[in-house]
């Protein structure tokens, strides 16, 4: 695995090394060792996956609060997703800045996110699956969000979004989360 960091202080853009041969590759995802000489969370209670039907369809942009903040590491594991990140931690040096990552099937790239960071992605192939291990389990009355449209973050989705959630399109702006 090769650690890259990112605009976002604590994120990291991963590369997966695969070991190819006739039959395809192997490829760890996650190492305990590696992840804790970058200083990484290596306990993963929860396991998701997604799939998302339609091109353009967005999820998010969500994270949990405090007491039980999420860390996640985020893969796309098949087609392919643009993945976007938002700093929403008050007093952060990058606070309401945004970064945002092609993920595929094909590019083995991860990301690992630190807790307070809004999460979110955009479908850009027909059925792609999103596979993400998180550092704590959902707790309803902890999950936030953030408007996938916010002006004053200006997040450039490379499709017009569509087929958003009543619940994501409820969110509250950046200046509403003081």
């Amino acid at each position: 695995m090769r650690f890259h960091g990112t605009k976002l202080a604590g994120v990291w853009l991963i590369e997966l090394e695969p070991r190819n041969d006739a039959r395809g590759f192997f490829v760890r995802t996650a190492c305990e060792q590696e992840f804790l000489l970058q200083g990484l969370n290596t306990h993963w209670p929860q396991s998701n996956l997604t799939r998302t039907r339609d091109c353009g369809a967005v999820r998010g942009m969500h994270w949990q609060a405090e007491p039980s903040p999420e860390i996640k590491l985020i893969r796309c594991a098949r087609g392919s997703i643009w993945d976007v990140l938002v700093d929403v931690r008050q007093g952060s040096a990058t606070f309401g800045l945004w970064e945002g990552f092609e993920l595929t099937s094909e590019n083995l790239r991860q990301i690992y996110v630190p807790a307070g960071i809004a999460h979110g992605f955009q479908c850009l192939e027909v059925n792609s699956e999103v596979a993400y291990q998180m550092g704590a389990t959902y707790v309803p009355e902890l999950a936030r969000g953030l408007r996938f449209d916010d002006p004053e973050v200006g997040i450039r989705w490379p499709l017009p979004p569509v087929q958003l959630s009543e619940r994501d399109l409820q969110l509250p702006r950046l200046r509403e989360l003081a």
